[in-house]
């Protein structure tokens, strides 16, 4: 995949870095050396100075031929004018912005914008690891309406069905690893003793998941 990464901040360098290192053709767009720099001398990937939203650095980044672009500056405006050239002008497919103002982002999804707020994800991700401590989220999805989790299946539920987790919107059921083997189970799929389980929940659901594994019952 050929992705262009505008700003080499923590965030933009950490994303260039683990993609490069999976195999990805990427290009990081900064105004200041300093900050591409910071890549290091094994990076991959080009280096591209100057600002991110000026059409003959686009170019020299190789955004006609781009699969995806990552607006990941300091700046919410540089980001969203960025994020709207490559997908208007460019038609790059897949487009993403970093909003540091959490309110905007309806605003911009309104625009065909995806957009992605480090205040609402740490916020909802933070209270999640305070109210609901004993399920263990692997990833989340959004900026956090729905999280992954992964447990082992209690033993209350040793001997029911899938269907017996499942909540239509809120809950579903995505893989259950046996004996070190992953499955896709089916509504009717048993589950056995040392059974792992992987759900996708609704943040609005995580009591709901809790009451159905029994979590916090009994002290």
């Amino acid at each position: 995949m050929r992705v262009i990464i505008m700003g080499c901040g923590r965030v933009g360098e950490q994303l260039a870095v683990l993609m490069s290192e999976e195999g990805h053709d990427i290009a990081v767009i900064d105004y200041e050396a300093h900050a591409l720099a910071r890549l290091g001398p094994n990076f991959k990937g080009r280096r591209v100075r100057g600002v991110g939203f000026d059409r003959d650095v686009l170019l020299r980044a190789g955004i006609e031929e781009a699969d995806g672009f990552a607006a990941m500056s300091s700046s919410d405006n540089a980001n969203v004018v960025a994020a709207r050239i490559a997908r208007t002008i460019f038609r790059v497919p897949h487009v993403v912005a970093r909003l540091f103002e959490p309110e905007r982002a309806e605003v911009y999804q309104r625009l065909g914008l995806v957009t992605i707020s480090s205040t609402t994800w740490g916020a909802e991700r933070t209270r999640e690891l305070l109210t609901h401590a004993e399920l263990d989220a692997v990833r989340s999805f959004g900026t956090g309406e729905v999280q992954l989790l992964e447990i082992e299946i209690p033993e209350r539920l040793v001997g029911h069905t899938v269907r017996d987790l499942l909540v239509p919107g809120e809950v579903a059921v995505i893989t259950i690893t046996r004996g070190g083997r992953a499955l896709l189970p089916m509504s009717g799929t048993i589950f056995r003793a040392d059974d792992v389980v992987h759900l996708a929940v609704s943040s609005d659901a995580m009591g709901r998941v809790e009451r159905l594994l029994g979590i916090g019952e009994g002290g």
